[in-house]
């Protein structure tokens, strides 16, 4: 009798877990990128206003990496629906996700963002090329024929027209998309410009375009912008890595360096001329599409022209917006159940 009644007491606990598990599941659950999470967070917002039927969806950030780590880990209450991301996803994550059951990757592209290099805004303008950005934070440049320890502790060594400031580079870790376009269109862009480096093997090439100095003036970041942010406050010289939506929110604190002699801007971005720029995303479990309450129409509410078109509050937050045009497409894609291959 003592073996049956914990028997039915441990069913009893079992079942009131599930039931609460599932219960919890009522509420969409996102991570992500960091750059992505204040337009998710105002939409979640919004639509827990506007659908009083729904819960607000609980939005967590954790960078793009590590939201597309989470989404990929299987289906079920237990893992994310939503993954907010600052680029697109990789061929590793995507195998991850179908290894781990994940088929139905659904991508929504939001609209555009630049990345800005912005110093305290009582400090002198930089003008920075990726030249300038690579020399300031690579751990070895060449010199004389070999390659040497970075000597340049002040910007105005590595280029006369650069403030007459010690170097402090405050940059994202690398579990945020914004490092990777980083990497991409400022550190391997500068690294190109050395002959010297070109003329390594290609294993020696990569190394050495990504390996930074560890001597204190390159900071790596891995929380949001808030916390590069306070960084500039106690380290006043230093220049961070920013979303230009989040700069555009705090320009009174903030003075934004041009790239190759382009500010950064709504219509510099969109033309292609400010070359620091991304399609923002994020990417939706469709296996969850019809167990998680809400999901297919916050989706389609984020889809909105009112919610993330032209003159919307996200617009207003300092997303790019698409055009309508792009805006329908990827909206059709996400109704007619387009998953990434």
């Amino acid at each position: 009798m003592r073996y049956t009644n914990i028997a039915i007491a441990l069913a009893v606990s079992a079942a009131a877990v599930a039931t609460t598990a599932n219960a919890a599941r009522d509420t969409i659950q996102i991570a992500g990128s960091s750059t992505v999470l204040p337009y998710a967070s105002i939409v979640a917002e919004e639509f827990g206003n506007t659908f009083p039927q729904f819960k607000s969806p609980v939005v967590g950030s954790g960078g793009s990496s590590g939201g597309l780590k989470q989404f990929c880990n299987g289906v079920g209450d237990n893992t994310i629906d939503i993954a907010n991301s600052s680029r697109k996803i990789k061929d590793t994550e995507l195998a991850a996700c179908k290894k781990a059951g994940v088929n139905q990757v659904l991508e929504i592209k939001i609209g555009y963002d630049g990345i800005v290099f912005a110093s305290n805004s009582k400090k002198a303008a930089y003008k920075l090329r990726p030249q300038h950005v690579f020399a300031a934070l690579a751990a070895e440049l060449p010199s004389n024929g070999k390659m040497v320890k970075n000597p340049y502790t002040r910007w105005n060594q590595i280029d006369k027209s650069l403030p007459n400031e010690p170097i402090t580079l405050v940059i994202p870790a690398s579990n945020h998309g914004t490092r990777e376009v980083f990497q991409e269109k400022m550190v391997e862009a500068g690294c190109e410009t050395y002959s010297a480096i070109k003329a390594l093997s290609k294993d020696e090439q990569k190394k050495t375009c990504s390996t930074f100095r560890k001597d204190g003036k390159v900071i790596e970041i891995a929380g949001d912008y808030t916390e590069t942010l306070a960084r500039l406050k106690t380290s006043p010289s230093a220049v961070g890595v920013f979303g230009l939506g989040f700069y555009e929110q705090n320009r009174d604190k903030l003075r934004v360096a041009t790239v190759n002699n382009v500010a950064p801007s709504e219509q510099t971005i969109l033309n292609g001329s400010y070359p620091v720029s991304r399609p923002l995303f994020f990417y939706v479990k469709g296996e969850h599409l019809k167990s998680i309450k809400g999901l297919p129409q916050f989706t389609e509410y984020f889809l909105s022209k009112k919610v993330s078109g032209k003159g919307s509050k996200l617009d207003k937050a300092g997303l790019i917006s698409m055009s309508d045009k792009e805006r329908a497409q990827v909206l059709a894609n996400f109704k007619a159940g387009k998953a990434v291959k």
